[in-house]
């Protein structure tokens, strides 16, 4: 492929980030913003306790899935033109959602919504990944989108209670065709379109097939363990043929002539550490907001609008963590340093949580931690989201991008599933231990699941700390962060694009 490189105005660049954010920021809040409502939606649809989880799951499983179709086909049929399809399907589904009057409408819905979410997510990085090659610009764009990405899902938990109670929960889906709308608008007039030269790439349909089955298996499993328990023959079933099918993925992709994943992307050390990183950051970012609002609401009493509110000095820190990490610790001591830093404010904020009981005050015990996790998911984030798409070749930038979806997807499903069943253990055997069962010690007992999930997440961080420290390469070794341009060959060759205006 031969083209002249990518010129864009600095302005133009700012505001595409704008509108691959505000795309970035739909999709993560989907995932938790649905979890407030579910109470009204299964009160006015009257779907049992056991059906509710699948307006998660569905859009979960769907999104998880094909995140790694989403992100190839954004290389092959060009990014401005699956951005928009993606907005546009994201937002008919929102509708069709909203309007759902049945159980199985709103699964389907839900479903949908993932799909699109799968090919809009990919997609949004991807842009932002070969709009900004300017490295001092790169870095502050990538400390904005790694915030939406951490904080997205507290943002969603604060817009669900905002919706419900002022609202009602068919307006959680609604308030996706305002966003998509706007984004459409803005991606119509800022995204550049990128002109193709040369032969067009071929889709890899069994790689497709394998790495899809093998994700929906993965997540499906984990999601069926929180459900149906670890003693479940389902919930192994899916996860050995996910473990099957992946690894069966990962041999074709060894001999495919047109790979869906080419191996040099993720066996890169810095990429395999980033992906890897993402993987846990996620683990421990859903946790936390499933815990703590469980906390908030059963324990303190708290109502859906104040819990979400309580969430948002951990999305200032995150921000502030994000931008000071991109801008200034980054460029001067690379991912080696920066990731584990996090990873051990992530420990600190864990462990800090476990203290919290019956009496804890918001202000002096609830706020610090989570403050501290908010910098730390804001040191995490966008250094391992910058490094994870660096240096990879702009045919299989969406593929690149997908894959830090995917980390981070299915680092929340293992994340909720493991912690939520740690958690429930615990609170049984601390029922079992403790007689007569009087209210007092049933709060005791979810105290003592929540601490159980705090110190689990703790040492998802640990390993993470660890992991990083050793995997990351140091500043000068390899790829560099300060160069974005650089000789390489295979999937990490430089192929550049002409933009047509």
């Amino acid at each position: 492929m031969t083209s002249t490189p990518v010129t864009t105005t600095s302005g133009r660049r700012w505001l595409t980030l704008a509108v691959v954010g505000l795309a970035q920021l739909m999709v993560v809040l989907d995932a938790t913003v649905v979890n407030i409502a579910l109470p009204s939606a299964q009160a006015d649809l009257g779907f049992t306790d056991g059906q509710r989880q699948w307006i998660i799951t569905a859009y979960s499983l769907a999104f998880g899935s094909l995140l790694l179709l989403g992100g190839r086909l954004s290389d092959l049929i060009g990014r401005k033109r699956t951005f928009i399809i993606g907005l546009i399907g994201f937002a008919i589904a929102s509708a069709f959602g909203g309007a759902a009057g049945t159980f199985e409408l709103l699964v389907a819905a839900r479903a949908i919504q993932g799909a699109f979410a799968a090919l809009l997510a990919p997609t949004a990085l991807a842009v932002l990944t070969t709009t900004f090659v300017i490295p001092k610009e790169r870095a502050r764009a990538f400390g904005v989108f790694g915030a939406i990405a951490g904080a997205g899902g507290a943002i969603g938990l604060l817009l669900g209670g905002i919706l419900t109670e002022a609202f009602n929960w068919r307006w959680n889906l609604y308030i996706n065709v305002f966003i998509a709308a706007a984004a459409l608008i803005g991606a119509l007039i800022y995204i550049p379109f990128i002109a193709r030269t040369g032969p067009r790439p071929k889709l890899d349909v069994p790689g497709t097939l394998l790495v899809s089955g093998g994700l929906f298996g993965l997540v499906f499993g984990f999601s069926n363990a929180e459900t149906d328990g670890w003693d479940s023959p389902l919930t192994w079933g899916m996860l050995a043929t996910a473990v099957v099918l992946l690894g069966a993925f990962v041999l074709w992709q060894r001999r495919a002539k047109h790979p869906l994943l080419p191996l040099a992307i993720v066996l890169d050390r810095n990429r395999g550490a980033a992906f890897l990183s993402v993987m846990i950051a996620g683990a421990g970012m859903f946790g936390i907001f499933l815990f703590v609002t469980y906390y908030m609401q059963l324990t303190l009493g708290y109502s859906p609008i104040q819990a979400g509110l309580a969430f948002l000095p951990m999305i200032g820190m995150l921000v502030l963590a994000a931008q000071l990490g991109t801008n200034i610790f980054v460029p001067r001591f690379g991912p080696k340093v920066l990731v584990p830093s996090g990873m051990i404010l992530g420990v600190i904020g864990m462990i800090w949580l476990t203290f919290l009981d019956a009496s804890s005050a918001y202000a002096a015990n609830v706020m610090p931690p989570l403050m501290v996790i908010g910098f730390a998911m804001g040191t995490i984030m966008p250094a391992s989201m910058q490094t994870a798409t660096l240096g990879v070749n702009r045919e299989f930038a969406g593929v690149a991008s997908a894959t830090v979806n995917t980390s981070q997807q299915v680092g929340g499903s293992i994340g909720t599933s493991l912690l939520n069943t740690l958690a429930a253990t615990a609170a049984a055997d601390y029922l079992a231990s403790h007689t007569p069962l009087t209210p007092e010690v049933g709060v005791d007992a979810a105290l003592a699941s929540y601490a159980t999930a705090y110190w689990w997440g703790a040492a998802f961080f640990a390993a993470g700390a660890v992991m990083s420290a050793l995997l990351f390469r140091r500043r000068g070794d390899g790829i560099s962060l300060s160069h974005d341009r650089q000789p390489a060959t295979g999937a990490d060759a430089k192929a550049e694009p002409v933009i047509a205006h």
